[in-house]
């Protein structure tokens, strides 16, 4: 599946499922939820698109970061697997997930709301609630080139992945990048209001993309893909060799 690379990062990656000392502390997860009203659900591309600005939002918040009030959460999140589970919701159920401690993202069509780390077997019940499949979402018109002097997060166009299963590899891809930022770079992009898209190439380019040193997401295979599977390139212009 055009999945070989030679950066050996890759071996500890932190979505793979090879067992490493990041999976003997205890696991937790980000949760997202997707607005899916019956009657205005979101374009597919712009909810992956979200949600991957979602994850760097919450990742750059003042209460992730040093003494802020999700700041253990989220080391305890990261020091360990990183997981993220997307569930949808509407009416409602939309109503009690924003009355929860997060954030709203909103995107051309989509809304997705980003909470802090929960551990896998605690989660918030209004959330715990919801539904995560039922997120097969499409793109009323192909979406438009993607900007190259942007963040482009490419995904695998050989592997099939309900909307909600690619929100969340969209938001690893962009994690990724994150991590190899400097800090003037993640400033920037922060500042910028994170600008970025979700594209899938093809297979020729796909190849070429994941030998080219950029960060690839490697999924754990907990669900829906084999594990170590290529989902995605993390794209960002400076990282570009």
């Amino acid at each position: 599946m055009g999945c070989v690379t030679s950066d050996p990062r890759a071996e500890d990656s932190p979505f793979r499922v090879v067992s490493v000392s990041r999976d003997e502390a205890p696991q937790f997860v980000l949760p997202l939820v997707v607005r899916i009203e019956k009657s205005a659900p979101p374009a597919r591309t712009d909810a992956l698109e979200t949600a991957a600005r979602a994850v760097l939002v919450m990742l750059s918040d003042e209460r992730s970061l040093g003494d802020g009030e999700w700041a253990r959460a989220m080391r305890d999140w990261q020091d360990a697997r990183i997981r993220k589970v997307v569930r949808r919701a509407r009416g409602a159920e939309w109503r009690r997930a924003e009355a929860l401690p997060g954030i709203t993202v909103t995107g051309k069509s989509a809304e997705v709301r980003v909470f802090p780390p929960v551990p896998l077997d605690g989660w918030p019940k209004d959330l715990a609630r919801l539904q995560v499949s039922g997120t097969d979402l499409d793109d009323p018109e192909p979406p438009v080139e993607a900007d190259l002097s942007a963040p482009v997060l490419w995904m695998n166009p050989e592997v099939g992945m309900s909307a909600g299963k690619a929100m969340a590899q969209a938001g690893h891809g962009a994690q990724l990048a994150w991590w190899e930022l400097s800090d003037a770079d993640r400033a920037a992009w922060r500042d910028a209001g994170f600008p970025l898209a979700v594209r899938t190439p093809a297979p020729d380019s796909w190849r070429h993309l994941t030998t080219s040193g950029l960060p690839v997401v490697r999924d754990a295979g907990f669900t829906e893909i084999a594990p170590g599977s290529c989902t995605v390139v993390a794209d960002h212009p400076t990282l570009r060799g």
